[in-house]
């Protein structure tokens, strides 16, 4: 196991360390921008999730480190917790950019393997009978 994936619940973090000792962590990004845009203004979120995002637009490790900053920076002006939200996920955020790109997509987020366990769940409640 080289790397796991998961929201930054405290006890499923320790239960990872635990269990999958030695494998890298990587925050979902979905997850983490939820809770950013939990602390942040409507009228100001599409803005901050808009910059958020162009971090993990960049062609490689080099320039989405830059970007990070970059963003980082732009955020402590207007929207300092923000700012300091990011920098303290800096490496649980970016743990991605660590394996070869064409697995970016898969690595970055849970949301992909949730759409799956949905479905998964859905067809099991239709063949047993069970519908919530």
């Amino acid at each position: 196991m080289k790397l796991v994936m998961s929201d930054a619940h405290t006890g499923l973090k320790k239960a990872i360390g635990t269990v999958f000792q030695g494998a890298g962590w990587q925050r979902c990004r979905v997850h983490f921008m939820r809770n950013v845009l939990a602390v942040v203004p409507k009228g100001s979120q599409e803005m901050v999730a808009s910059i958020i995002r162009t971090i993990f637009a960049q062609p490689d490790r080099e320039h989405i480190e830059k970007q990070f900053r970059a963003a980082t920076t732009m955020l402590a002006r207007s929207h300092p917790k923000v700012a300091a939200m990011l920098t303290d996920a800096q490496p649980d955020l970016l743990a991605f950019a660590a394996f070869p790109r064409r697995h970016w997509r898969q690595i970055w987020s849970t949301n992909p393997l949730e759409r799956v366990n949905k479905e998964i769940k859905r067809r099991t409640d239709t063949e047993t009978g069970s519908h919530r």
